[in-house]
């Protein structure tokens, strides 16, 4: 392939909403950030960390079923729909299947939806200088919407539209500044983000067993100086049985006899302590005075490099 993957732009979290006719509002998505990579011959997918996904979303591959240009490279998400709304436990049994049988039966089980909202390149040309409302306007004339390819919806409120997402118990919404250019691996506040759901990625440094199974994790994050923080156990959420009788398995050769973290967690009575290999997604309430989470909740085990998971980083 000829087009080099690069690292997407990224939105800051906001408490406050702007608004205003240069800016507009999309809904945040819970799935997998994704950039199709077109060269006029191969089309490879790969994700905002540089990981190339293009076996494991053969649908999306066949860009000329849901795309005009000669070559081009696309941003979206990928999403897998779960009881109508978008479930990022769903998205993963797709993501994070490597086998090709293992591919060809999440394909069967968890169709998806790639939702576009951006285009960086186009016949040739980077459209990245271009202004956002630009680059939607040639996004628009170039894809073909289909079953599993769309363009993301732009509202003109934010506000109202962080309220409805509210109402249906969505992630949240991402706000973008019509007039701004497109920032390679960047992170202003020419694209925010508000959160319903507040979300990180954390390290398990521990967990507990209830009759020879995990049942739960104890979840960490670094602070800049490379120190684990203890930041809450979970032991509820999306995983179902097989995957905690997977992590179960996952965690055996990873067993330490010491404490990985820099504070004493509050369950290490019967906990079991792991080297820091093992990443997943959590869901929470908010962060308590304490400095952990209330009512952690596991959406997905992750393949997140630890060392990234960091206070602030979310």
């Amino acid at each position: 392939m000829n087009l080099q993957p690069v690292v997407p732009f990224e939105p800051i979290s906001t408490d406050k909403l702007p608004e205003g006719e240069s800016w507009t509002a999309q809904i945040k998505w819970d799935g997998v950030r994704m950039l199709t990579y077109f060269d006029g011959h191969e089309t490879q997918l790969v994700n905002r960390k540089l990981n190339n996904r293009t076996l494991q979303y053969p649908e999306l591959t066949r860009i000329h079923e849901y795309c005009r240009a000669e070559s081009v490279i696309l941003d979206g998400e990928v999403i897998a729909l779960h009881g109508g709304k978008p479930s990022f436990h769903e998205v993963m049994r797709r993501d994070g299947s490597r086998k090709a049988e293992n591919i060809r039966r999440a394909r069967q089980e968890v169709p998806v939806t790639y939702m576009l909202f951006d285009i960086l390149y186009h016949n040739g040309s980077w459209l990245t200088g271009l202004p956002l409302r630009e680059r939607q306007r040639i996004l628009r004339e170039v894809i073909i919407p289909t079953t599993c390819v769309q363009v993301t919806a732009d509202f003109p409120s934010p506000d109202v539209l962080y309220e409805v997402m509210s109402k249906h118990g969505m992630e949240g919404v991402v706000v973008k500044n019509l007039d701004s250019s497109y920032a390679l691996d960047g992170k202003d506040k020419r694209w925010m983000k508000k959160k319903i759901i507040q979300d990180l990625v954390a390290v398990v440094g521990g967990y507990t067993l209830r009759g020879g199974i995990v049942n739960a994790l104890m979840l960490g994050l670094y602070d800049e100086e490379g120190r684990l923080w203890y930041i809450g156990h979970a032991g509820t959420g999306k995983l179902s049985v097989q995957d905690w009788r997977d992590i179960t398995v996952q965690v055996a050769p990873i067993t330490r006899p010491s404490r990985p973290f820099t504070t004493q967690p509050s369950r290490s009575k019967d906990a079991y302590w792991v080297e820091p290999q093992l990443t997943v997604k959590v869901n929470f309430l908010e962060w308590t005075p304490g400095g952990t989470l209330r009512q952690p909740s596991i959406q997905a085990v992750v393949t997140v490099d630890p060392a990234t998971c960091k206070f602030g980083s979310s």
